[in-house]
């Protein structure tokens, strides 16, 4: 065990020796492992920085129509929409200074967004063009918050039946359950030291791919984990991510796609990394970050390998299995474009 301690630490440290400029933005660069993995385009969005700027790119989503929309917290142009080229079709918003959760529902046939807020301490249901729908305000009715300012939602997951999900991720931790005119149900989480417990509540999102044990995927990013939910906000298990500061699940066909934020070799130094699971939970894929290793069916710490990404916030999976990466705090840099090599 102490050879093995050695031996990751030793990795890792070398792994530091990495981060050189002259290593970063190779021309077309090839990332990830065994049947995951992808060729880098950095240069993917064409939009015109002095007219359409970005600050932090928190979440992106694809619509039915094919198209890419992007949530900054830059109110110049909170929403901004592109086709998969890159060409961006469209623009809109200006209220939203905290920008953070974008999430897309079909709601008997029209689709919605659910977008978080964190200054104002909200969460607003638009349409595609950015007609405000519904608000939800900080959720007094769970005797838990005394004023907004506690509240600070991150993401939201929309289940069948319209049921609306929203992470405290942010604030103290919650998920706070509606139904799909608004009104309070129930909430659960929270901070605490057990395992239903969560620390930095960061994403939720709704797991499908069994049909028999459909359940809440809930990232706890500070402890490095997955944290697996009934509808009803009983605990069922959790999913260590042994190092990585993941961001919130999004699920696409039998795998589930995620930012790293950081790696917590490295905290606040840029090292980030895209992490993909398959439909058992096993990491298979890790984009600009080290090669998921098992031993005794217990996962070794992964960690940023290449500086390929600063601070990865979300990725969003299109119907061609390519992946768009948005960034926060990293230069005010447009999304990146990741396509599958087969």
């Amino acid at each position: 065990m102490q050879r093995r301690t050695f031996i990751k630490n030793s990795t890792i440290a070398a792994a530091g020796l990495m981060y050189q400029p002259s290593m970063a933005f190779r021309e077309d660069p090839l990332l990830g492992q065994g049947n995951k993995r992808y060729r880098l385009d950095t240069k993917w969005s064409h939009a015109d920085v002095a007219r359409n700027p970005v600050n932090d790119c928190h979440e992106m989503v694809q619509d039915s129509k094919g198209r890419i929309i992007l949530l900054t917290n830059e109110t110049k142009n909170n929403v901004l929409i592109y086709d998969k080229t890159g060409k961006l079709l469209t623009t809109w918003g200006s209220e939203y200074p905290g920008a953070h959760g974008l999430t897309l529902f079909n709601e008997n046939g029209t689709e919605v967004l659910f977008i978080c807020d964190n200054n104002r301490h909200q969460v607003i249901k638009t349409t595609l063009e950015g007609r405000v729908l519904l608000v939800l305000d900080y959720p007094k009715e769970t005797g838990e918050y005394t004023k907004a300012e506690e509240y600070v939602p991150t993401e939201t997951a929309i289940t069948a039946n319209g049921d609306i999900y929203v992470a405290d991720g942010y604030g103290k931790d919650f998920i706070i359950r509606y139904d799909s005119k608004g009104r309070y149900i129930s909430h659960f989480g929270g901070r605490g030291n057990e395992p239903k417990h969560l620390l930095n509540a960061h994403g939720v999102c709704v797991d499908n791919r069994d049909p028999l044990r459909t359940c809440l995927v809930v990232t706890s990013r500070q402890q490095n984990a997955f944290k697996r939910y009934t509808f009803e906000g009983v605990y069922i298990d959790t999913i260590p991510l042994p190092g990585a500061w993941v961001c919130r699940p999004v699920i696409k066909g039998d795998y589930l796609y995620a930012a790293v934020l950081q790696s917590n070799s490295n905290l606040w130094k840029q090292s980030g990394f895209i992490t993909i699971l398959d439909k058992n939970f096993k990491v298979v894929s890790n984009l600009g970050g080290s090669e998921p290793t098992y031993v005794d069916h217990k996962l070794d710490e992964m960690y940023q390998t290449i500086k390929y990404f600063d601070y990865p916030h979300d990725v969003c999976v299109d119907d061609e299995e390519n992946l768009y990466v948005a960034q926060w705090n990293s230069g005010k840099v447009y999304p990146y474009k990741l396509s599958p090599v087969i």
